[in-house]
């Protein structure tokens, strides 16, 4: 029996909703194929896309890769099947900001899967025991990380996604820029320089940060949250909703969002989202694209919701059920009208990786930020 093949981004609601996602489609396709799901970290999800012979079906493809993509041919157009078989209420079913990165040129390169922009996740409970405001600047995120920072009872004011894979530590200097009226053309500016400056100082501040930050991707840091080990953190609001819904979660009830705090810079966020794409190898693209088509649907966009991920259609955003689980789903809308997108640069991945160094040299070192951001103007040009 034939497999179709899924490299899945590594977490556990994108894993189990896919294979639920599956098991609906297969009940009515009756392909007669078995699932073969490969779960995959950023940098070897990435590989697997990019970097090997392996035949994959269906891939999740990051909006980071969509320009790499676009260059490389390394996944379907799948414009054609827009236009002959779309998706129930495409594309007015999507907000606009889900719509435009994945076509390039005239080409569309997969159907929005996971959305989620940043945003800044606490406890409310925390908060409203200690009756202090949710902050609204990055000096009052500092202070009030410090204040509930308690080893003894394993709870730390924040965590940052500080592993080095090219993406979180990169997602944080633009925020940090961004929220301080900078801009990624201006690296030797007031704002640049002031953001390094608090990346670097929190992150070296033990009574401040949760000391796995080091270890920490995205999806780890939204774990520590779920477990109870953080009052406060910015990070995709799929965390926030994971932590309402999945079984384990110690702090179910308690989640609040709210805006990024900001410094003298609007309060923006961050719109990078999942696609699900066909893979260039695929060896039945029709299959591959009824299934992309199906996990498309409002009721498998609800699923996706409901196992702890967050589904793109403004229709799963209005959902009675989604909403009850939830209850902070309303701000969705709110966020993505503040959502900022990446530069699409065929280069971006080298530029990712030169802030992700700088970054991470501004945490192990004692350069200059000066310095720091001098020699990242010289290597990167968008």
């Amino acid at each position: 029996m034939s497999a179709f093949r899924i490299a899945v981004r590594r977490f556990a609601a994108f894993e189990s909703a896919i294979r639920k996602q599956w098991d609906a489609f297969e009940d009515a396709a009756h392909s007669g194929l078995t699932l073969e799901v490969t779960p995959l970290d950023l940098d070897p999800l990435h590989r697997a896309i990019f970097d090997s012979n392996d035949a994959w079906d269906v891939v999740f493809m990051n909006t980071d890769w969509v320009a790499e993509a676009a260059d490389s041919s390394a996944l379907l157009d799948i414009g054609p099947y827009l236009s002959s078989d779309p998706p129930e209420g495409y594309p007015g079913g999507w907000s606009d900001s889900l719509m435009r990165f994945q076509q390039v040129d005239r080409r569309v390169l997969g159907l929005p899967y996971h959305d989620g922009p940043e945003c800044l996740i606490y406890r409310r409970d925390l908060f409203e025991h200690a009756d202090i405001p949710v902050p609204a600047t990055w000096e009052a995120f500092h202070a009030a990380a410090r204040r509930f920072t308690d080893p003894a009872r394993n709870l730390w004011g924040s965590v940052f996604a500080a592993y080095p894979d090219g993406h979180n530590m990169v997602y944080d200097f633009c925020l940090q820029l961004w929220t301080r009226g900078g801009s990624l053309d201006a690296l030797e500016s007031g704002a640049a320089v002031e953001a390094v400056r608090f990346y670097r100082e929190i992150l070296r501040d033990q009574a401040a940060v949760h000391p796995g930050c080091a270890g920490f991707d995205s999806v780890k840091s939204g774990y520590a949250f779920a477990a109870g080990e953080v009052a406060l953190m910015v990070n995709w609001f799929g965390f926030a909703a994971m932590s309402e819904t999945i079984l384990e979660s110690k702090v179910r009830g308690k989640v609040g969002v709210a805006a990024i705090p900001a410094s003298g810079g609007p309060h923006v966020s961050l719109n990078v989202y999942w696609l699900l794409a066909i893979g260039a190898g695929c060896a039945r693209p029709a299959t591959a694209w009824s299934f992309l088509r199906h996990c498309a649907t409002p009721a498998m966009d609800k699923l996706l919701t409901l196992e702890g991920a967050i589904g793109c259609r403004k229709s799963t955003w209005m959902d009675a059920d989604v909403n009850r689980a939830i209850p902070f789903y309303g701000a969705m809308e709110e966020l993505h009208r503040e959502a900022r997108e990446l530069p699409r640069t065929r280069n971006w991945a080298s530029i990712a990786k030169a802030i992700d160094g700088m970054m991470a040299a501004a945490i192990q070192t004692d350069r200059p930020e000066t310095e720091l951001l001098a020699d990242l103007a010289k290597e990167i040009t968008l």
